[in-house]
């Protein structure tokens, strides 16, 4: 998350990642995350990339959860819902709050 804050790479990058925060459904302890994301409107669509490897993303499983990230330097809040397709890919939607 370093070139996010780097004078040189932060702008290229930060369009791009980000980091969410959640607490866990088992645990209540809240973590923290580094992902991808694309951005359409009020929508943050993350592709997890070698979901069996990460457990993150199951605690969006069903009817979801509460969620936060920082997208253009602003902490926002929303819905996230997980879903796995056929060929084993998880994709994490995430509804931002208005």
């Amino acid at each position: 998350m370093t070139l996010r804050t780097s004078p040189r790479w932060g702008r290229l990058v930060s369009g791009h990642l980000t980091v969410v925060t959640y607490t866990g459904r088992r645990s209540g302890r809240t973590f923290s995350t580094p992902v991808a994301f694309r951005r359409a409107a009020d929508t943050v669509t993350i592709g997890v990339q070698l979901p069996d490897a990460k457990v993150w993303w199951r605690n969006f499983l069903d009817e979801g959860g509460p969620i936060s990230l920082e997208l253009e330097g602003i902490d926002r809040t929303g819905h996230a819902v997980a879903r796995r397709d056929e060929a084993g890919r998880v994709t994490v939607t995430v509804r931002l709050d208005p």
